[in-house]
């Protein structure tokens, strides 16, 4: 493999795994030595330096990772600190209330009360932490079973799932219209 390409690919590994990657493994992927590995960490690190970039390399015993130089993390504090904004959908909103309300739960569960798919909704619940998975069920296939986490409670001002209000059948009835109404506007499409 031509230089250039072997560096862009450590660089490209060493970036996705965020940790630290063992020497051999590198060798093997660029199929090269361990000793011909190690000259092109070296370079990689030298010329991060030189170039006065924001990332370094660690080099460990028999492992190397990508690291982001300690006089920036002043820098990382401070969009650390920044909260996270995520804006929930209604549908993000309905789906966090069935779970809410009827935790633990699984996927195939929350379909049925929803009326449609909720791959999305439970993807981006779980990005968002305010779902989490709580274990399996027993049953065949073992499915996940979700529940609501502490952030959840934080961004919704209660202590405890006992907290939440109670739903009334009226409110029933509009999720089922609105989940009925959104599997028309699929099927349309």
């Amino acid at each position: 493999m031509e230089k250039d390409k072997a560096k862009a690919v450590l660089e490209a590994i060493l970036f996705t795994m965020g940790d630290s990657v063992e020497i051999d493994r590198l060798a093997a992927v660029i199929e090269e030595d361990k000793d011909t590995t190690k000259k092109l960490l070296e370079e990689m690190a030298k010329d991060y330096q030189k170039e006065d970039r924001g990332i370094g390399l660690t080099t460990f015993e028999n492992a190397v990772q990508m690291c982001t130089k300690s006089a920036l993390y002043e820098y990382l504090i401070k969009i650390a600190k920044t909260p996270k904004k995520f804006v929930l959908t209604d549908t993000l909103l309905e789906t966090l209330s069935i779970i809410a309300y009827k935790q633990p739960i699984t996927r195939l569960e929350i379909e049925k009360v929803r009326g449609v798919s909720c791959d999305h909704a439970v993807n981006r619940l779980l990005e968002f932490d305010l779902i989490t998975e709580v274990g399996r069920m027993d049953a065949p296939g073992r499915p996940l079973l979700f529940g609501t986490t502490e952030q959840f409670l934080r961004s919704f001002g209660v202590k405890s799932i006992e907290e939440l209000p109670e739903l009334s059948a009226v409110q029933i009835e509009e999720f089922k219209q609105q989940a009925e109404s959104e599997v028309q506007m699929q099927l349309d499409i």
